[in-house]
């Protein structure tokens, strides 16, 4: 080792143990040599020159030289070496040594002193006389404990040739191989005692043993690195007085001699210290990489700014310093009903969010007391996080004597956490609690802040709406422009209790837009349903690991986080947030979209009562104009009531006249018969007495329709195809529609149900109808006639609708075109009788006539007869 290495490693040590200076020696044939100095200058090193040749200080130098042995003396104060005591640490090896002054070395110090004595400062060591060969191989670095280990070992396999052999350093009830030779899977394993009773008896009396393949012996020997022909296996314990701190195994083909196997427990005896003391040192290395790592914890973590960095940071800290598989940070809400779980994954901080059970992780360390499993073998109620875990540190974290959470630790080595492990994690702890604590309130007030901007948006966006659909959609959109949200879902309760989608935001939203129909059928199950059902809120930032997450097709997420909408201790829907990224989502996310959900509770509700309230309007609304529909269908019956009673009172008096005009006419009619018989053809009063006669037929005509109408006919009904009906009458006026330049458009309805009805009188009906359309139409112009079935007033109906392209009728005759001897065409020869007939073979029928005219337009008359007639 360099004299600038030399320099530094003193310096190092001398501000570790609190020493005021500290110099290596080394002895000549007649002085000492400065091999490396530290706080010490040239002038105090001639003054500790002379100080050390005085008579009785040489003498007490040269007996520590001898013995190996550390030694101490208080300094007079005329030395002038600024300190009260001199400490001598004697490199074992050599004639070198580590001379320290000091107010006061503890224990620790002393120890620290040694080991430092013990490496020798990194020389090349050279045989001391009287010592031989055997320990040039353990003189070495007594810090680098693997390194010393493999040298001890090769030492022994080259004082008693083997086929391979292991050191292994106990650890509690466990043997770990710390060096190997012709055994390469033995680096690392660890043996139980328990489970081996040769070892362990090995252990118990603490003395060799060698076993042949011939005795029983043999089974019990870890035979691993074994080769075929392995016949003998020998193995001695590492003992400090009454300790065992490790063995020493060996095997080959041949038994070991007696002398060799005492060569073996000399060299155990002399090895025992060597790694005792580079088991020291490792152990003070390790105390000195916590207390670093506490310097690196105070200075690190404290300067975090929220729960993600400092889970971050104390991972990688513990990382670092203990090596543990998995470390787990466990955080309860403030409410104590939700959990929040970091855990260390591939090198990255992952958070899981779930209710707090009664048989979660926090059970082992209820009682505030620390929980440590060397061997999970032992004990299979704890259910490890990570595959192939054997040891488990759990460290209860407290807050002013309440329980807030636990930092864990899992290893795949048993016994692998220590008591020092134990102690520098409950100080982590019980500082991390703090931070916790503080991280917290740091971030509900940022929170807070973030919460005010968004409660801005949202009232500026959502207040004064009253459509909930509307006010979910935009509150959807407005998370995911806001937060950058991939997939943003609002889904309300129904009546039925069931919750459906009616707000999606975000990039993600037109992929599950046209998957929305799974995406229901996902919200009766999954994170979102047991949100839905609980009312407690779910971060899950790896739905993989999560039992409950239930995929939508076609979107892949990777973190969700979903909490419920809810009205007092009603539900009224969740809110849904998702992100294609694992990990994507932190505490704070979850802090927003709680106070989100709160405000947009409210505003639902509120709209959803008003919607109620606008139903009602609705619906009085609608039972109002249902009461006017059912007011003037009555004026309507009246009306028609009236016009029947019109018929009925032109019907008798017309029956009347009839009566007493036919009998005259019929007289007239036959003497003008008598007399045209007897008149020969030029006479010329025969123009004038056949003008009688036709006059008289004419008026015999108009008495019989006078009768038809007015007389009460035998009606003879059957059940009839009305589509039949129709053609047959437009069979008999094929002629007359073409002469007359009419186009005809017939739309006869499929499978119309028959009816019963008088054939010859709905003939009659649709004959009046047409004979009208057509002098509507004097010109041509467009005839339509059409038959289908409706619904009206819940009852089923067959309708004959003619439709022309007239002259149409004048609102003022529109509501008089039924009564009898109303006629527009007078000068044509028109009698008024034709549509008050009609008329009264569809009511006699249990139907009725629509019209509906349009000047200048055409007029349409609807024929609708019942299904069913009721008798």
């Amino acid at each position: 080792m360099s004299t600038d290495l030399l320099e530094r490693q003193l310096k190092e040590t001398s501000l570790l143990t609190a020493a005021c200076w500290a110099i290596w020696l080394e002895r000549g044939a007649a002085e000492w040599f400065v091999l490396a100095a530290y706080r010490l200058p040239r002038a105090k090193q001639m003054q500790l020159m002379r100080y050390l040749e005085q008579p009785s200080v040489a003498s007490w130098l040269a007996g520590a030289l001898t013995a190996r042995h550390n030694r101490s003396r208080r300094l007079p104060e005329t030395a002038g070496l600024a300190c009260a005591r001199l400490y001598l640490f004697p490199e074992p090896t050599s004639r070198r040594v580590v001379v320290v002054g000091a107010d006061n070395l503890n224990e620790r110090a002393v120890k620290i002193w040694r080991l430092i004595a013990l490496g020798g400062g990194g020389f090349s060591p050279a045989p001391v006389v009287g010592q031989g060969e055997a320990l040039e191989w353990m003189s070495g670095i007594p810090y680098d404990l693997p390194k010393a280990l493999d040298r001890a070992l090769r030492g022994v396999l080259r004082e008693i040739p083997c086929q391979g052999g292991w050191l292994a350093i106990r650890s509690g009830d466990f043997l770990e191989v710390r060096a190997q030779s012709g055994c390469p899977e033995c680096q690392g394993s660890q043996i139980s005692l328990d489970a081996n009773p040769l070892l362990r008896s090995i252990s118990q009396k603490r003395s060799g043993a060698m076993v042949l393949a011939e005795t029983s012996d043999w089974a019990m020997t870890p035979r691993t690195g074994f080769k075929a022909n392995t016949r003998a296996w020998a193995c001695v314990p590492l003992t400090i007085g009454q300790r065992v701190i490790g063995m020493i195994a060996l095997w080959r083909e041949q038994p070991l001699t007696k002398s060799e196997r005492q060569q073996l427990e000399r060299l155990a005896t002399r090895i025992a210290p060597l790694v005792e003391a580079s088991e020291t040192f490792t152990s003070l290395t390790d105390h000195l990489r916590r207390l670093a790592l506490l310097n690196d914890f105070a200075l690190t973590v404290s300067s975090a700014l929220d729960l993600d960095q400092i889970a971050q940071r104390v991972f990688g800290l513990l990382r670092r310093a203990l090596g543990p598989e998995w470390i787990t940070l466990a955080l309860l809400s403030t409410d104590g009903n939700t959990l929040h779980h970091y855990f260390d994954q591939d090198g990255r901080v992952v958070l899981h969010t779930s209710p707090a059970e009664e048989d979660s992780i926090l059970r082992f360390v209820h009682q505030g007391e620390v929980y440590r499993l060397d061997d999970l073998d032992e004990n299979a109620d704890y259910r490890p996080f990570h595959k192939g875990t054997r040891s488990v540190l759990l460290v209860p974290l407290k807050y002013r004597r309440q329980l807030i959470g636990l930092l864990g630790l899992e290893s795949s080595r048993p016994a692998a956490f220590k008591v020092f492990d134990e102690h520098l994690l409950v100080v982590v702890a019980s500082y991390l609690a703090g931070l916790v604590e503080n991280g917290r309130l740091r971030q509900e007030a940022e929170g807070r802040a973030r919460n005010l901007e968004l409660i801005h948006d949202v009232v500026q966006q959502v207040m004064g709406l009253t459509d909930v659909e509307k006010i979910a959609q935009i509150a959807a959109e407005l998370m995911a422009r806001n937060f950058a949200y991939e997939l943003s879902v609002v889904a309300l309760a129904d009546e039925e209790n069931f919750f459906r989608v009616v707000g999606i935001g975000g990039s993600a939203a037109e992929t599950v837009q046209r998957g929305l129909r799974e995406l229901d059928a996902a919200a009766h199950g999954g994170i979102t349903y047991r949100v839905f059902v609980t009312g407690e809120s779910m971060l899950v930032n790896d739905v993989t690991l999560d039992p409950f997450y239930l995929p939508i097709p076609g979107w892949e997420a990777g973190s969700e986080m979903c909490v419920a909408l809810r009205e007092g201790d009603r539900i009224l829907g969740i809110i849904d947030v998702e992100s294609r990224q694992k990990n994507n989502f932190s505490h704070n996310d979850l802090l927003v979209l709680e106070a989100l959900a709160g405000i947009l509770s409210n505003v639902i509700a509120n709209a959803g009562q008003y919607q109620k309230l606008q139903s009602t309007v609705h619906q009085l609304q609608a039972a109002r104009e249902e009461l006017q529909e059912r007011m003037t269908a009555q004026r309507v019956a009246e009306t028609r009531l009236i016009q029947a009673a019109k018929l009925a009172a032109v019907g008798e008096m017309a029956a009347g006249i009839a009566h007493e005009l036919n009998n005259p006419l019929t007289t007239i009619a036959g003497f003008a018969e008598l007399v045209l018989a007897d008149l020969p053809q030029d006479d010329p009063m025969r123009p004038d007495l056949e003008l009688v006669l036709r006059e008289a037929h004419r008026a015999r005509s108009v008495i019989r329709r006078l009768l038809d109408f007015s007389r009460q006919t035998e009606s003879v009904r059957v059940r009839a195809d009305i589509n039949e009906i129709v053609s047959d009458v437009l069979a008999l006026m094929n002629h007359l529609l073409h002469t007359s330049g009419v186009e005809v458009q017939i739309e006869l309805g499929e499978q119309l149900p028959w009816i019963s009805v008088d054939r010859n009188q709905i003939k009659q009906v649709l004959l009046n109808l047409l004979h009208n359309a057509l002098h509507a139409m004097p010109a041509g112009g467009r005839l339509a006639v059409q038959t289908a079935s409706r619904q009206r007033e819940g009852e089923r109906w067959l309708v004959i609708s003619i439709r022309d392209s007239g002259v149409g009728i004048s609102p003022e005759n529109l509501s008089r075109i039924f009564e009898p001897f109303f006629t527009t065409r007078a000068r044509q020869g028109g009698t008024g009788l034709g549509l008050s007939v009609s008329y009264g073979i569809v009511t006699d029928h249990g139907g009725f006539i629509e019209v509906e005219s349009r000047e200048g337009q055409g007029s349409t008359f609807s024929v609708w007869l019942p299904v069913e007639v009721e008798k």
